[in-house]
């Protein structure tokens, strides 16, 4: 079961809950495998979420920006350039909220849904067509891209090989560090 947070890229649901709240409800709530999505985007993603009783995530933002996506590289290297608050949310008049970049169409429709537009007239400016469009040609004036919080984190654009390196080598430092230095050892009474 893959299951998002809040923090994700596309549609985070409608009551706003964290990965951090999500994922250990989750695991609480199912004997399957849980995969964690939204926010996660290295190493340490990796280890709390792992923590929170995922078995996996899914890093949809941050594998956008690697050698092989099959997206513009003007977006891959405009990903780069981004920041964990250069995202905003879209769609909840509709109740369809999707996290998407910021960009001059997605602050058109937020203007529109302030002013009460409906689904009819927001359809021409949120459909998927867009999206591609501005995948294919690198121009974000062409439509909006999901794109997660965990933009901020994402600051190259490495082949997806060097990314899950990267990711599993900082991931069993973190694993290493944690357990060599007893960091949840329980205190010793002096009684």
């Amino acid at each position: 079961m893959i299951i998002d947070g809040y923090e994700c890229a596309g549609h985070p649901g409608e009551e706003d809950v964290t990965s951090l709240i999500l994922i250990p409800l989750t695991r609480d709530a199912v004997s399957i495998p849980v995969i964690a999505a939204g926010g996660f985007a290295d190493g340490r993603g990796l280890v709390a979420a792992l923590a929170l009783g995922a078995d996996a995530v899914l890093m949809g933002t941050r594998f956008m920006a690697t050698k092989e996506a099959p997206i513009n590289p003007k977006v891959k290297e405009g990903l780069t350039k981004r920041s964990e608050t250069d995202t905003m949310l879209v769609q909840r008049s509709l109740q369809n909220t999707n996290r998407v970049l910021k960009g001059t169409m997605a602050q058109k429709v937020a203007e529109m849904e302030a002013r009460g537009a409906k689904l009819e007239e927001l359809a021409p400016f949120i459909s998927g067509q867009r999206g591609r469009e501005v995948l294919e040609t690198g121009d974000m004036e062409k439509g909006m891209l999901a794109g997660g919080q965990c933009v901020g984190l994402v600051n190259d654009v490495p082949t997806a090989k060097e990314v899950i390196d990267r990711i599993m080598r900082d991931a069993q430092e973190i694993m290493k560090r944690l357990g060599g230095k007893g960091a949840f050892q329980p205190l010793r009474s002096s009684v």
